[in-house]
């Protein structure tokens, strides 16, 4: 019963051992930082633009304009539902790349096996490493654009720390600068305002310029989750490359010892049949 009982053991632990050597351990790193990038980026980016419509109607009394004008807050909406599409197709891309993971990890592992490695699966990862770079130059782009608004926050939270410093001054911000009215339209506010004093002391643009500076890092992180991904797919291809390359050259070399074989067989029978 004892011998019985270290037998189970063991063969339970080395099929642990097993099924841990199977998992592709750099497609999980990546995908875990593909998943917590996205969720940073998405789940704070629409709360700072949460944040960024109150602000606009709070203490810059701004309205959403009548009709099928595209205004700020339009656009903001807008923002809001690309997010919700970038969270639903990475979730979906995050788990397409754990598959192609795996596979590409059992190809190799079962390099001397009976599975083969097919032409399609080399297509596979191909296509993955294409469609992997066009969407690390697309997170590129994001970052490049979520970097606008904390540059507009921060010039916003350096004019509010300006005012306690130095008592007196008269500054302004003017929203045609950046690009958020247009130029007919004057949306100002100054240091000397209620609003502004009001703005400065509340908890609400705190907040939403740190939302923002968390979702710039996780567009950042999303960013370098593309390139871990580049980094394994690349490898797994000239893995798998070079793993049809030794099939090809096992099976010519099996089949010329077949030959072989089979050439020294007839001679041998024949020199049989002279003998006798």
């Amino acid at each position: 019963t004892i011998t019985n009982m270290e037998s189970g053991f063991t063969w339970c632990f080395e099929c642990c051992i097993k099924c841990l050597g199977g998992i592709p351990y750099a497609s999980l790193i990546a995908t875990i930082l593909l998943y917590a990038g996205v969720a940073l980026f998405c789940g704070c980016g629409h709360e700072a633009l949460s944040g960024t419509v109150n602000i606009l109607q709070t203490y810059f009394e701004m309205a959403r304009a009548a009709g099928d004008i595209i205004d700020v807050f339009t656009m903001i909406d807008i923002f809001k539902y690309v997010i919700y599409g970038i969270a639903a197709a990475f979730f979906v891309y995050g788990i397409l790349l754990m598959v192609e993971g795996f596979f590409t990890t059992g190809a190799i592992k079962d390099l001397y096996g009976d599975f083969k490695i097919t032409t399609c699966g080399r297509c596979v990862s191909a296509w993955f490493i294409m469609l992997t770079y066009i969407f690390m130059l697309a997170w590129l782009g994001v970052t490049a654009f979520t970097s606008l608004p904390v540059y507009m926050y921060f010039n916003l939270w350096t004019i509010c720390r300006n005012t306690t410093l130095v008592e007196g001054a008269n500054l302004c911000l003017d929203l045609r600068q950046f690009g958020i009215v247009t130029i007919g339209e004057e949306k100002k506010i100054c240091t000397m305002s209620e609003n502004f004093l009001r703005m400065c002391e509340s908890t609400e643009l705190n907040m939403t310029f740190h939302l923002f500076i968390v979702a710039l890092a996780g567009a950042g992180a999303a960013v370098i989750a593309m390139v871990h991904y580049l980094m394994v797919l690349s490898a797994n291809w000239a893995y798998v490359k070079d793993a049809c390359r030794m099939q090809k050259y096992e099976d010519i070399k099996s089949k010329e010892e077949q030959e072989l074989h089979d050439i020294h067989s007839t001679r041998s029978k024949e020199r049989l049949n002279a003998y006798t």
